[in-house]
Order: structure tokens, then C-alpha cells, then sequence
């Protein structure tokens, strides 16, 4: 992650970023290698003609959750889609206003999704997989449980935009649009 940002001292929800980022990579790094694990195990049962039934539904549902946690990931590292090539054209006060409401809208969307995901669970009780006796609610808890993570890291980047209106971003995911125009 930002290492150098930590050990030069940054802000404190920097450094609870960075360790909680840590924690995010251990849990989307043991999700796949559970699933890479299950896949090749079962590619062996099957190429030895003994299928295991309950395969294609145990993959989908780590894939899932792969995504959702993997999502929780990107929002601590900074990872999903923006435009900061559009709002870095605009002046340092209106950047701001905008970084903010981007936030504050961040922010609305992930707790109506994790209060949608929560109200849903009680409609899956008594439910489960086709072919396995895992309940739905395990499968589907998913939803919230990503949506409170995600929450966690974009209210610890509105805390650092309100407190002294500098944007702590985590490190660069990867090249701009303007790094190929220069």
C-alpha cells in the first residue's frame, strides 16, 4: 500500500487505511485461493469421470463474493472508476465542493445498497443452496457485510476532505488519461 505516506507520519485515518487495506488484501487473497483451490480440486474429480455435484454453485457463490470484497479493496486503494483528470481542470475550492459531494454520494449509495441487502436476508431464511445445505442468508450476507466495508473506507476519505480539505488518496492505481497525452 501507501508506505511512504505512512512512515512520514499521515494523516491517522491514512495509516487506519493502510492497515485496514492489509487486512481487505488477506481476506481477497484467501478467497482466491479457496476458489483456485476448489476449481483445481474439482477439475480432478471430474477429469477422473467422478464429478462433484455441488461444484458450479460453491464456485459462483466464492466468485461472488471475490467481487464484493474485492470491491471493498479497490475503495480503500482508490481503485474504482473516476475522473480526476476532469475534476483536477477545475480550481482548488470548486475541486473540493465536488470531491465532496462525489463522497457524500459514494457514501449514500453503499448504505442504501448494505440497508437493501440487510432487508432482504429475512426473505431468504429457510432457503438454501440447490446443492448443498448452506443457507441463502450466508450466501447473500455478502451484500451488506461488503457495502459496511466500503462505507468504512469512503467515510475515512470524507473525514480527511472535510478536516483540512487536502485529498488523501491512496497511491495510483494505475496510469491516466493524461500520462498518454504528454
Amino acid at each position: 500500500m501507501s508506505e511512504s505516506l505512512s512512515q512520514a507520519g499521515g494523516s491517522a485515518t491514512q495509516r487506519f487505511r493502510d492497515r485496514y487495506g492489509r487486512i481487505l488484501e488477506w481476506v481477497v487473497g484467501g478467497l482466491m485461493v479457496v476458489l483456485a483451490v476448489e476449481v483445481t480440486f474439482c477439475i480432478v474429480f471430474r477429469v477422473v469421470g467422478n464429478s462433484l455435484v455441488w461444484y458450479d454453485e460453491v464456485a459462483s457463490v466464492l466468485l461472488a463474493w471475490l467481487t464484493f470484497y474485492g470491491s471493498a479493496l479497490a475503495s480503500v486503494k482508490r481503485g474504482h472508476i473516476g475522473c480526476p483528470e476532469v475534476i483536477e481542470q477545475f480550481a482548488p475550492g470548486t475541486r473540493r465542493v465536488f470531491e465532496i459531494i462525489a463522497q457524500v454520494l459514494t457514501i449514500a449509495f453503499f448504505a442504501l445498497l448494505g440497508w437493501v441487502g440487510l432487508t432482504i436476508l429475512p426473505a431468504l431464511v429457510g432457503e438454501s443452496l440447490v446443492s448443498l445445505p448452506i443457507p441463502m442468508t450466508v450466501v447473500q450476507s455478502v451484500i451488506p457485510i461488503s457495502a459496511a466495508l466500503i462505507l468504512v473506507a469512503e467515510v475515512t476519505y470524507l473525514i480527511d476532505l472535510l478536516g483540512d480539505g487536502s485529498r488523501q488518496h491512496g497511491p495510483a492505481v494505475g496510469p491516466t488519461l493524461s500520462d498518454g497525452l504528454h
